[in-house]
């Protein structure tokens, strides 16, 4: 094996040879490490630090097309699209910044191990497992700031900080990347980190052993190494249980339905008892709560530049939606303008590139149905304490 500048640490596994190489994921001399490695001729398998989800979308940006966004909106994905979407911004501004994009390294190694047909393993976990890992590792106001932060970064065409670049040269993109947008970096490691390590070198350890090779290239970032090398070394554990724990996606906490379904009785027992005291406070009532929150929301829709039927459906839906917990006015309004403005082959095409920019967002179809989604049902979440609490006014005048 050739020198390597860049932090390596060589592990035996079983039979086979695990050299882990360290590497910076904004950094030329990182994928010129790999080249002069490969091109040695010394390794049997390549494994890069990603999910199929992320392989996919490195290789082909085009899989996006292939996005069902019906099926999105329904099964309530909006919020991981965005998340995703918002990464991707953040990772696109830096290719513009330092005309390298994030992954070089990786695309290095996956182009030679194809050139030399050499298997290549997909060691990371899914993008969509951490992200819901991490949701579920944060309480309910630090997952809100979390989500604040991204819906933030879609308005935001910054540069990149030297100091933001210095901690991606230490290794992690998604670390990094999620770090911009949250106030605490601590409840970030776990699931980013810690997880991962033990998920990649149990995923290592489990593919190894069905191929036939001898030496192996691990291509990850340098602030995994360490992790990932440890629990190589130390975790003699069968990797199969430990890939299906680090899968598992926690319970949600009730409290969130709890405090839905607590807002739905009170609001019912307002209407009922403005009802009783006299039938023209009950149907008062009904108008305040109809024209808050189908006004809130309407404005979050007409904000996010949606439809002008789209618009009459978020006031149309909001104030049914709200008195219904399983069921938001995004997926409403999101359906509603997906079948107006369906989106063509190149608004999936432009995606990545538009949402780079802020009123990319808007312009692109795809993008813009997400955010009509979003700010529709910002707007009813909104109107429903606007609305209670104008609601509790009222009852309470009419009592004294």
């Amino acid at each position: 094996m050739i020198e390597s500048p860049e932090p390596c640490r060589e592990i035996v596994l079983d039979r086979v040879q695990a050299t882990l190489l360290g590497t910076a994921h904004v950094s030329r001399a990182s994928a010129e490490q790999v080249e002069r490695m490969l091109q040695t001729g010394d390794y049997d398998a390549v494994a890069v630090e990603l999910c199929r989800s992320r392989f996919n979308a490195l290789m082909d940006p085009r899989s996006l097309a292939q996005m069902d966004l019906f099926s999105v909106i329904r099964q309530n994905r909006v919020y991981m699209v965005v998340a995703s979407l918002a990464l991707s911004a953040y990772q696109q501004r830096l290719a513009d910044q330092f005309g390298i994009e994030p992954g070089a390294e990786q695309r290095m190694a996956i182009r030679l191990a194809k050139e030399r047909a050499l298997p290549i393993l997909l060691i990371d976990r899914e993008i969509g497992m951490t992200l819901k890992r991490i949701s579920a590792n944060l309480g309910w106001w630090k997952r809100s700031s979390l989500f604040a932060g991204l819906l933030g970064a879609m308005l935001n065409s910054n540069e990149v900080t030297e100091e933001e670049v210095e901690r991606l040269k230490e290794g992690d993109v998604l670390e990094t990347t999620f770090a911009e947008f949250a106030t605490d970096r601590k409840d970030l490691f776990v699931p980013l980190i810690e997880e991962r390590d033990r998920y990649m070198a149990a995923k290592l350890r489990l593919d190894v052993a069905q191929l036939d090779v001898r030496r192996v290239l691990v291509v990850v970032g340098a602030g995994h190494l360490k992790g990932i090398a440890d629990a190589l070394e130390q975790d003699r554990a069968e990797p199969g249980p430990i890939l299906a724990e680090l899968e598992r996606i926690p319970p949600p906490s009730r409290w969130p339905k709890v405090a839905a379904w607590a807002v739905l009785v009170f609001i019912l027992g307002g209407f009922a008892w403005g009802f009783a005291m006299n039938p023209d406070l009950g149907w008062e009532l009904v108008i305040t709560w109809t024209l808050i929150t189908g006004g809130l929301s309407a404005l979050g829709t007409l904000i996010a530049a949606g439809h002008p039927l789209t618009i009459l459906s978020a006031f149309l839906a909001a104030p049914l939606t709200t008195l219904n917990p399983a069921i938001g006015a995004g997926m409403v309004t999101g359906a509603v303008e997906l079948y107006l403005r369906k989106p063509s082959v190149g608004d999936f095409g432009r995606l990545r590139a538009d949402v780079a920019k802020w009123t990319g967002w808007w312009r692109n179809r795809v993008s813009r149905i997400l955010v009509v989604f979003l700010l529709s049902n910002l707007g009813a979440a909104a109107g429903t304490y606007v609305a209670g609490f104008r609601i509790a006014e009222k009852l309470l005048l009419s009592s004294s």
